[in-house]
């Protein structure tokens, strides 16, 4: 499963982990969870483990285990919904995010927790800055806080909303931008540099009225060309990244779009929609060039790794 070009993963309120075949839309392999709920899956840059953050655990499941449905560790000290997982980039450790209004590191090969940070409302979104050194995350009550993970603190605040939850973050692979995406259709866009301190400055770029429903998932692509956001008006919006005029309108899904994700090169876009499918899009051409069906309820979360 794991020597396959691109992994193609989705998963459903249907208690699967389904993974596709990119271009024949074939369901290969299925994980199954019956007691989980699943909000984010991510896979760990050796390609060799899926992530699942559930409602309360995360759990690892293993590519080439002989159960695949068996996680190989699960990471059980948040107590209520994850919302938010990735990784360091050599894959040393994991962050999370949870609606227990809390940031967690973990070693992957430990059970429990190296640092936890404190948030004091529901964590919808956390992302790494390309540094390596600070989390970003976004929270139900509108703040937005930088985390130093060397002192252990929260270098700097900011509340673009007051009480409108920050849905989505994604941070440009150079460093240099920042987006947040807000339950009003709102993305705010901002210049990001380091201060005199550690502290990263947030300077206000963009004001965004993206979508006239909530937006929950925006994503700068990998060649920081486009920014994608995914609403619940059943559509996904392409940005150009330059000077955020709309480039492209992606139209297919009949129910909410969850989640989205580029490849590499930043030419295709998968998304997942509560309309039971996944769908892959040629960014150039603005169409569907693929679509993945076989959950049976809908499709909350998706990953690609080409």
């Amino acid at each position: 499963m794991s020597h396959r070009p691109v992994i193609l993963a989705t998963a459903s309120y249907d208690h699967t982990i389904r993974f596709w075949e990119a271009q024949t839309s074939r369901c290969y392999s299925t994980i199954h969870y019956p007691d989980l709920h699943v909000n984010r899956i991510e896979i760990t840059p050796d390609k060799r483990y899926l992530v699942a953050a559930c409602n309360p655990r995360i759990q690892l499941f293993g590519f080439n285990s002989k159960n695949p449905d068996q996680p190989v560790m699960t990471y059980a000290s948040h107590t209520k919904n994850v919302m938010a997982v990735g990784f360091q980039c050599d894959g040393k450790w994991m962050y999370s995010g949870s609606e227990d209004g809390t940031i967690k590191i973990w070693d992957l090969r430990a059970p429990s927790y190296q640092k936890e940070y404190e948030s004091f409302s529901a964590v919808n979104t956390v992302v790494l800055h390309p540094n390596q050194t600070e989390l970003i995350s976004g929270d139900q009550k509108g703040n937005i806080r930088v985390w130093d993970i060397r002192a252990d603190s929260c270098s700097c605040e900011l509340v673009p909303e007051a009480d409108i939850a920050v849905r989505s973050l994604t941070v440009m692979w150079d460093g240099t931008m920042v987006v947040a995406a807000n339950e009003r259709g709102t993305c705010y866009v901002w210049r990001l540099w380091r201060g005199r301190q550690t502290m990263s400055e947030f300077k206000p770029l963009h004001k965004l009225q993206a979508h006239n429903g909530h937006i929950l998932k925006c994503l700068l692509s990998p060649a920081n060309k486009y920014l994608a956001t995914a609403s619940s008006d059943k559509t996904v919006k392409i940005w150009n990244a330059d000077g955020f005029k709309l480039e492209k309108v992606l139209t297919g899904h009949q129910r909410w779009v969850w989640d989205c994700d580029f490849s590499v090169d930043g030419e295709y876009l998968l998304t997942a929609s509560s309309d039971m499918t996944a769908r892959l899009w040629s960014i150039p051409a603005g169409k569907e060039v693929n679509v993945y069906q076989g959950h049976h309820k809908a499709t909350v979360c998706c990953t690609l790794r080409d």
